[in-house]
């Protein structure tokens, strides 16, 4: 019986298809009270595809004389990737229209939220991008020659991304029960 139990509450990783993407305006002052209601409300579209969620950690090295053995490294810079996000074409223009409003000299930064849901569909895992700035829109290469969706692509420069905390306790207090099950 307990095998069972265990079995039933068992914690596979979450997988990375299950996702959502909400993009938020960041020119609000209440920018921090939109993040909680952008958690709770609809995606802005359904994406196929969401890369770019990394940062990286510059070092600079120092060669210390005397210390042949080794080079010293010391953390300088934190670097942003762009954010790329992929959908297929549909009715809506939104993408088009916030990337253009940039190009007429009236476009405002949006912030967003990438929501990792679990096979329940809850929030696992919450990113944070802050003061997005579409930098590139793309549309997949159309042949009429070829059999496929066409894709749009925009790819966002932000000034930092950062992973929310507190997400995800449900399934740490599941594996927990599944433990004392055993």
């Amino acid at each position: 019986m307990a095998a069972s139990v265990a079995h039933a509450l068992r914690i596979d990783p979450v997988l990375s298809f299950n996702f959502v993407i909400k993009l938020l305006d960041s020119s609000s002052s209440l920018a921090l009270g939109s993040i909680a209601s952008g958690i709770q409300n609809a995606a802005a579209g359904g994406f196929s595809e969401c890369s770019g969620l990394e940062m990286s950690l510059d070092v600079e090295e120092y060669r210390e004389g005397g210390r042949n053995s080794e080079v010293l490294q010391f953390p300088t810079r934190i670097k942003w990737s762009k954010i790329t996000l992929k959908r297929g074409i549909a009715v809506s223009t939104e993408l088009w229209d916030w990337h253009y409003t940039f190009v007429e000299g009236k476009g405002k930064r949006r912030d967003g939220l990438v929501i990792l849901l679990n096979n329940l569909h809850v929030p696992n895992n919450i990113w944070y991008f802050r003061r997005g700035l579409p930098v590139r829109y793309t549309v997949s290469p159309m042949n009429a020659t070829q059999n496929s969706v066409a894709v749009e692509s925009l790819e966002i420069a932000h000034e930092g991304i950062f992973q929310l905390p507190g997400i995800g306790i449900g399934g740490a207090a599941v594996s927990s029960a599944a433990a004392a099950a055993m």
